[in-house]
């Protein structure tokens, strides 16, 4: 009897996870989700990001190292750059365009907004998010780059919001490790080969428990979720930016199909447990030893290919996410600051949102810090701040899983087209999460 894919397992586990907490909710039984099925997706989430760092830098240096002539880094690496930028642009412009022809922030009443602004209008979590957008503005246009580099690599292996500064040092060491004599370097080498063997083998006994950590992530989110009356208010500006995010799907699957030459099903069907993880955990980082496992192993992209393209998408490419600011910048402007509605405006939240997802990888609480700084360039008032990220608090956990599921499918069809490229895509024989054979079409 064939075994279940891994992809229905973990959905099963999405759909009994739901359904179990709107249960908990329905008999208060919250307290025993928060007491005893949360932590287990705490656990899961924590090992996948246990092993994130230690699989960015084994993957970068193999990969690298791998290449044997620095021109081919050189030719991959502006490629995965350029294709990067462009996603996003595209990205910004479709959430920009769908935002301005429904123009959901026409349905919320101002007794919705009178609501939000008593209750959040000296909220700690909005004050925190502002204090630190402020901080990243002040800062001066090259920062970004400054963090990039690490001042002890040591550190920066040890927290991953630093995986920035990771993939620069992992990318130096395989540059130097290219410019030496091939014996001298050939130790540090087989070293890092095991390494990154060991660590895909912790990918697929982690993956093992990914239909209950699921469950038990999609539980909690369902009993945490509040303000029932604000998110029915807010379900048109959630529309659409599931829209958005779902024409920016469609759009990864005609690359993958016209330059690939690749099937779409098949494509969703091997990416999707991945895509199902980001939706869970709500972190590229997190989801990124199970996008490199399926993108490589099942996917017939090189291993040149993977280890650099998926670790610097995960880092700098927020598709995703950027079509989430243009679409709830616009939508804040619509319900509080109507006057603010022109075209100039909309160009710098194009470029704004462009320079946030390149540079939202080093600061905490990326989206909506990011989404601060959007607002404060095209000068959006100061003390509507708070109201304007209550409008999109209530919504913001599920749209966040959504756009994280973006960012990932984005990441793996970059990798591809990065591949036929360079002529590194190819069909092989692989093996299944549930052991089984297929051929890739």
């Amino acid at each position: 009897m064939k075994k279940l894919a891994l992809h229905w397992k973990i959905l099963i586990g999405m759909v009994f996870g739901i359904v179990f907490g709107l249960i908990m909710l329905s008999v208060k039984g919250e307290w025993f989700v928060n007491d005893w099925i949360e932590p287990l997706g705490k656990i899961f989430v924590k090992m996948l990001k246990l092993i994130a760092v230690p699989l960015i830098l084994a993957s970068l240096v193999k990969g690298i190292s791998d290449l044997k002539d620095i021109s081919k880094f050189k030719a991959m690496g502006l490629r995965t750059i350029i294709i990067y930028v462009l996603t996003t642009v595209i990205a910004i412009t479709i959430g920009l365009a769908l935002v301005n022809t429904i123009k959901p922030g026409e349905g919320i009443t101002q007794e919705t907004v009178s609501t939000l602004k008593a209750k959040y209008s000296n909220s700690d979590k909005a004050a925190t998010i502002i204090t630190n957008a402020r901080a990243q503005k002040e800062t001066g246009p090259l920062q970004f780059i400054v963090d990039m580099v690490p001042d002890n690599a040591v550190f920066a292996m040890s927290n991953n919001k630093l995986m920035l500064q990771v993939i620069f040092f992992s990318i130096l060491l395989g540059i130097c490790m290219l410019l030496i004599p091939e014996k001298d370097a050939k130790p540090l080498k087989d070293f890092f080969d095991s390494l990154n063997e060991v660590v895909l083998k912790m990918v697929d006994l982690i993956m093992l428990s990914a239909p209950y950590a699921v469950f038990a992530l999609l539980a909690t989110v369902i009993v945490s979720a509040d303000h029932p009356d604000i998110l029915l208010a807010l379900v048109k500006y959630a529309g659409v930016v599931v829209l958005g995010l779902a024409l920016m799907i469609c759009f990864y699957l005609l690359l993958v199909s016209v330059y690939t030459k690749k099937s779409p099903l098949w494509f969703l069907k091997e990416i999707s447990p991945a895509q199902l993880l980001a939706f869970s955990t709500s972190s590229s980082a997190a989801t990124l030893p199970v996008t490199m496992e399926r993108v490589e192993e099942h996917m017939g992209v090189d291993k040149e290919v993977t280890s650099f393209v998926l670790p610097v998408g995960a880092t700098i490419n927020m598709d995703g996410t950027s079509l989430y600011q243009g679409v709830a910048a616009v939508f804040i402007m619509q319900v509080l600051w109507p006057e603010g509605l022109v075209f100039s405006n909309q160009l710098i939240i194009i470029l704004t949102a462009l320079l946030a997802s390149i540079g939202s990888a080093a600061v905490p609480g990326a989206g909506m810090v990011m989404l601060v700084i959007v607002l404060e360039a095209i000068g959006f008032p100061s003390d509507l701040l708070p109201i304007a990220l209550a409008l999109i608090f209530a919504v913001d956990r599920p749209l966040d899983m959504c756009r994280t599921m973006v960012n990932v499918t984005g990441d793996a069809t970059v990798s591809m087209i990065v591949a036929k490229s360079l002529g590194k895509l190819g069909n092989l024989k692989v093996k299944n999460w549930d052991d089984n054979y297929e051929d890739v079409k």
